[in-house]
């Protein structure tokens, strides 16, 4: 016992911890040295981007503190809630026990106001990570910041490190960003300067793209949701590091923690040296420009010049901005510019490649989301190149006889690093998902310098060097090749298998995101266990980036480098691409439901996110705390409204929906005196297809406010092709009516709107047909708007009922 003691002590004084031994945190079961911290968390005005608003803070500032470890002891943190509302803390990419994992009402409970909570784990890795709220938006208000946790050994030489960690910052609440986004005003994209009006379609000759995107119910090649007045370092827009001198070497730990921002990262003064990713050592490689998805974490190391500081820039992904951090003093040496995307070109190559998008975001059966496979519908779109059936991962073995080897140069041939010679025992998902007949991955994301890996009866396509075609190379440098694993990431050849098919789907225009067209609150557990490699195969319907996390694991993540592919915890799955992950068991920590999502804040919000579950009974402390209040946070209802007041007349608009339901009252008056009054129900069957019912009321005679006409009315309401509105329905007296409506952006900030509808009045007389009077009525209108903001516009129309005139729209 002595002994034991004696070796404690030691461990503890190396390791520079304080604390005694034998005040053990309750839980350290393995009595190791104890790391303590309290954060607190708090509102407080701010300043980010030039405006005094509402922020959350981490013990004052905005990123929170730093919490340092070392691999190897246990960590007690105290979470203190000094808010206004009810909070969390996620561990980001941290190894722990399920209870502690920090999501709300699923692994951990909430932190009430006034309250502090206490985490407590050992610390089983090293590397760099983070930690943020995962209540609501909080982390887009600040709730976030960066955890070190340094080897028990030294291996790699430095002199010096440095934390720097990512955002985004909005001076609206959050809340009120994904009501807009939900209400699909074009504002945004309008403000960043990213949005594609048709005037510079046409200039561009892309205006047979631009119809092949209306076809398929989608506006354009949309790369980033949100607009952000400022991108932030640390808290800055542009910070100095001159503390820094020449010749030292710099290990940079840089943290990805923006709520919706993926970056582009440039250095200026030479190439830098990558060495970790997601916290794990990779094989170390030159890289300079690099992209980073949303919660991922890189880190390199750069050496201070001699003359001059190293500029070290990100760049959003849709170019929208850029922060800069500035390392040594002297001269500035540049990084890199990074260039705004071309949208209009994605699109001209989409168009070419004929490639099948707007992939359903909400199914007509709402349950058991691993039935629909849309992999047929809407796969990968390589079955043109080069003659060779790209969409499908298996080859015959007359083929590969067949094929002209003269016209693979530079293809490398190389046997699989996963085995899948034996298929017996592999299990299929339980959940009823028909399986490709191959269990091997597909992985397209590197259309450009692609490899390919060919084995008998099993042939992965990750790869295909020397191999290209007009457009082939559209999202080609988002993949992650260039990452390599120092040691071999396979698992045994005889553990089963099972195999997970998810479609990432999406919705811009009702801001609904789901997988395999099921968002969360309609959606199953995803059941694995700890005897076999649960292998998920990502398949992004959709023209956004999408990182996706898994709480509490690691995976790999299929890459080139076959047997030695990384292992990460966050993975970002480009637009219409394919990335595949599989992991086996959680490190000693099989228990529990885990949160599965995707990390742009809003997506997650929107309904794109699982839980993986391990089928275990519930922690006996979350009794009391109902899963689907977690569920609620992403299928909450969001209320907007318009009014439009002109010289001619004045309408009124306010809807309030969910995923499935939505209601809707309007109001509508012109200056020759015709009012008319609406209140219905609505209820999604689809994404583009509703059904509704409810009251008009409308006075009787035009000209005339003493006579009012009540009638029910149920139809369908449902977005056709190319984006027209379509309503058709019929009232009680058996009147029908369709209606179709569409506004198109012409120039930036300007667009034009038109509607049309037609009713027929059957004029039925006591209830003989042969006595009906048989009428119709046409209503249209026409106009345009201007956007001064985000929520007022100039609009001008003109009405076959009341005339022409002008006004404004208000959006509230």
């Amino acid at each position: 016992m002595k002994t034991k003691l004696t070796l404690l002590f030691l461990v503890a004084i190396t390791t520079g911890v304080f604390a005694q031994v034998v005040q053990v945190a309750e839980g350290n079961i393995y009595n190791l040295p104890v790391r303590e911290h309290t954060i607190t968390l708090r509102e407080a005005t701010v300043n980010k981007a030039g405006k005094n608003v509402m922020g959350m803070t981490v013990n004052g500032t905005i990123p929170g503190p730093t919490l340092e470890f070392t691999e190897g002891e246990y960590a007690v943190i105290y979470v203190k809630n000094e808010m206004s509302e009810e909070t969390s803390v996620h561990w980001h990419g941290l190894l722990l026990p399920n209870f502690y994992d920090g999501v709300p009402y699923l692994t951990t409970p909430p932190i009430e106001p006034g309250h502090t909570q206490k985490y407590e784990f050992p610390i089983k890795q090293s590397g760099t990570y983070w930690y943020h709220s995962h209540t609501m938006l909080q982390e887009q208000s600040g709730v976030y910041g960066s955890i070190v946790i340094h080897p028990k050994e030294q291996l790699l030489e430095y002199d010096k490190e440095l934390v720097l960690m990512l955002s985004d910052w909005t001076n609206e609440k959050p809340m009120n960003v994904l009501r807009n986004l939900k209400r699909g005003n074009e504002w945004y994209g309008i403000r960043k300067g990213t949005a594609t009006p048709l005037n510079r379609v046409i200039k561009r000759g892309a205006m047979g793209a631009q119809l092949n995107f209306w076809r398929q119910r989608m506006e354009g090649a949309d790369i980033a949701d949100v607009y952000y007045p400022a991108f932030l370092i640390n808290g800055e827009e542009s910070i100095e590091y001159p503390e820094f001198k020449p010749g030292e070497k710099v290990r940079l730990r840089i943290i990805d923690g923006g709520a919706s921002t993926s970056f582009w990262m440039t250095f200026g003064g030479g190439d830098p040296l990558l060495i970790s990713a997601d916290g794990l050592d990779v094989v170390p490689v030159k890289k300079n420009k690099t992209f980073i998805g949303i919660a991922e974490t890189y880190d390199f190391i750069v050496t201070i010049p001699e003359k001059g500081k190293i500029e070290f820039r990100i760049t959003a992904q849709d170019g929208s901005g850029t922060a800069s951090a500035f390392l040594g003093t002297g001269d500035v040496l540049p990084a890199e510019i990074v260039p705004r995307p071309d949208k209009i070109g994605m699109m001209q190559k989409m168009a070419k490649m004929d490639m099948k998008m707007g992939a359903h975001a909400l199914k007509y059966r709402p349950k058991k989301d691993e039935r629909y496979k849309m992999k047929e519908e809407y796969g990968m779109q390589m079955d043109k190149m080069q003659g060779m059936d790209m969409g499908n991962s298996e080859m015959k073995d007359d083929d590969m006889k067949n094929m002209d080897h003269s016209k693979m140069q530079g293809m490398e041939m190389k046997k699989d690093s996963i085995k899948q010679d034996k298929m017996e025992g592999m299990k299929r998902d339980d959940m009823n998902m028909e399986m490709p007949k191959d269990t091997t991955a597909i992985d397209h994301t590197k259309m450009k310098g692609m490899a390919m890996n060919m084995q008998k009866d099993t042939i992965r396509m990750d790869t295909m060097a020397g191999m290209k075609m007009e457009g082939m190379d559209l999202f080609s440098e988002y993949n992650y090749d260039y990452l390599k694993s120092p040691e071999i990431t396979t698992y045994d050849k005889d553990v089963p298998v099972k195999e997970i098919l998810l479609n990432l789907t999406g919705n811009m225009n009702r801001y609904i995101w789901s997988m395999n067209g099921v968002p969360l609150s309609e959606a199953d557990k995803i059941k694995i266990n700890n005897r076999e490699v649960t292998r998920i195969i990502f398949n992004n319907l959709t023209m956004m980036h999408h990182p996706m996390h898994l709480h509490g694991h690691f995976f790999r993540v299929l890459n080139e480098n076959g047997e030695y592919s990384p292992l990460k915890h966050t993975v970002n799955v480009p637009p219409m691409q394919k990335v595949t992950i599989e992991f086996y068991g959680n490190n000693g920590d099989e228990y529990g439901d885990w949160f599965f999502h995707c990390h742009i804040l809003y997506h997650m919000m929107g309904g794109m996110a699982r839980v993986v579950s391990y089928d275990t009974p519930r922690d006996p402390r979350m009794k009391g705390y109902p899963v689907s209040n977690l569920i609620a946070e992403t299928n909450k209802y969001y209320t907007w409204g318009m009014v439009d007041a002109a010289s001619h007349t004045t309408a009124l608009n306010i809807i309030s929906s969910n995923i499935r339901n939505q209601f809707n009252a309007s109001f509508e008056y012109g200056w020759n005196k015709n009012l008319e009054a609406e209140a219905t129900y609505e209820y999604y069957l689809h994404d583009y297809l509703r059904v509704f019912g409810g009251v008009n009321i409308e006075n009787e005679t035009r000209k005339s406010l003493d006579q009012f006409k009540t009638t029910a009315v149920v139809g369908v309401r449902y977005l056709t092709p190319y984006l027209f509105a379509l309503d058709a329905r019929i009232d009680n007296e058996l009147r029908p009516r369709i209606g179709l409506g569409r506004s198109i952006m012409l120039f930036p900030r300007f667009s034009v709107f038109g509607y049309y509808e037609y009713q027929i009045d059957l004029g039925f007389v006591n209830d003989l047909p042969a006595n009906k009077d048989f009428t119709s009525e046409t209503v249209w209108s026409a106009g345009a708007e201007y956007f001064l903001s985000r929520n007022v516009s100039l609009m001008g129309s003109y009405d076959n009922r009341f005339g022409g005139g002008g006004g404004l729209s208000v959006r509230f």
